[in-house]
């Protein structure tokens, strides 16, 4: 049986059946991929099923402990007498109003539990990361900063929003990712104080700050980094903005901790924004998870109080955007460990001016 669902049982009563639809979240507990299929585990048993397309495929992936059987896509109701379930646990976070009324239908005389026990003991597992776990976010990592080597070296007046995007896209894929963390963002000059702004036409101009945010994706797991640099030569204002930044990152590098709150951590960088007379314009938290998916627990925000633990990925990503002007952001990504953190990240950080 494997470890993640032994400790998936040791959260469950007897009596109570947890139903786990969400790919991410069924890949992590039988390491297979496939399009349909759900895992049922109760605090004995653990039952994977899914249709005929998929079935002889599971059959050779999924792991010793956990029984495979061919479905036609649906629940019955039969399955779940079989297993004794009394109580039936949903991912409540991603089950839609529809497909918790058809539940109910399938599910008559059980008592679904829609509340947040099912994605919370799911999310406290995935958030502390095995060393394989870690070794694929290195590897796409990698992947992802070798690719911005190649793209820095066509940057120059001229080049488009979107020709950068893709330059880093085609590096990550040409070179080892099987996929994007999640689309590209590459904005220069005003449009770079959009946090999440899209890649366009843009031209880059001389005296421009670009900020390029993306990553790999390897054997599901993701990474994320974000860097600014510039063209040609900045201001002085541009040089103290990407330095109180910087400043703040490295300070939240430097603070990161197993045992501190996720506002506390986020506080680490916040604090020297707001110090150098910034606090407005750093509008988002400070970091997230990363793993099976690019945004996950823990999240760093200014109001969570989730306590950080050894074996947690988490970005450190503050940024100050000045409307209409520049922005600036930088992300590393942090392993903590019971000894500190171990920065996954290594591409230089100081600002670099093409």
């Amino acid at each position: 049986m494997s470890l993640r669902v032994y400790a998936l049982q040791e959260r469950i009563s007897v009596g109570q059946g947890a139903l786990i639809r969400f790919p991410e979240n069924r890949r992590y507990f039988t390491n297979f991929i496939s399009s349909a299929g759900f895992l049922i585990v109760t605090r004995e048993r653990a039952l994977f099923q899914t249709d005929s397309r998929y079935i002889e495929a599971a059959q050779a992936a999924v792991p010793a402990g956990i029984e495979v059987r061919e479905t036609r896509g649906t629940l019955e109701a039969d399955t779940l007498r079989e297993l004794g379930i009394q109580k039936l646990s949903i991912e409540a976070s991603h089950t839609t109003i529809a497909a918790l009324r058809s539940l109910e239908k399938i599910c008559a005389g059980i008592e679904i539990d829609s509340g947040d026990f099912l994605d919370t003991a799911v999310g406290d597992l995935r958030a502390v990361k095995s060393r394989d776990e870690v070794e694929k976010i290195v590897r796409a990592q990698r992947i992802a900063e070798r690719a911005l080597e190649k793209t820095l070296a066509m940057i120059r007046p001229g080049v488009t929003e979107r020709e950068i995007a893709l330059s880093l896209d085609f590096n990550m894929l040409s070179t080892g990712a099987e996929a994007l963390s999640f689309e590209t963002i590459a904005v220069s000059g005003e449009n770079s104080s959009k946090p999440h702004g899209v890649p366009g036409d843009r031209q880059v101009c001389a005296g421009d700050f670009i900020t390029m945010d993306f990553g790999a994706v390897v054997d599901g797991y993701h990474s994320d980094m974000t860097r600014t640099v510039a063209v040609g030569s900045v201001t002085p204002e541009q040089r103290k903005v990407y330095d109180t930044v910087l400043a703040a990152q490295e300070a939240m590098l430097d603070g990161l901790r197993a045992g501190i709150t996720c506002a506390q951590a986020d506080a680490l960088a916040r604090d020297v924004i707001e110090q150098a007379g910034y606090g407005a314009y750093f509008r988002h938290s400070a970091g997230h998870g990363v793993g099976l998916e690019i945004h996950e627990p823990p999240f760093e925000g200014p109001r969570s109080q989730e306590m950080l633990r050894a074996g947690n990925i988490v970005t450190a990503e503050p940024g100050i955007y000045l409307p209409g002007r520049f922005g600036v952001r930088i992300e590393d990504m942090a392993y903590l460990t019971e000894q500190g953190i171990e920065n996954l990240t290594q591409a230089p950080k100081e600002l670099l001016v093409l």
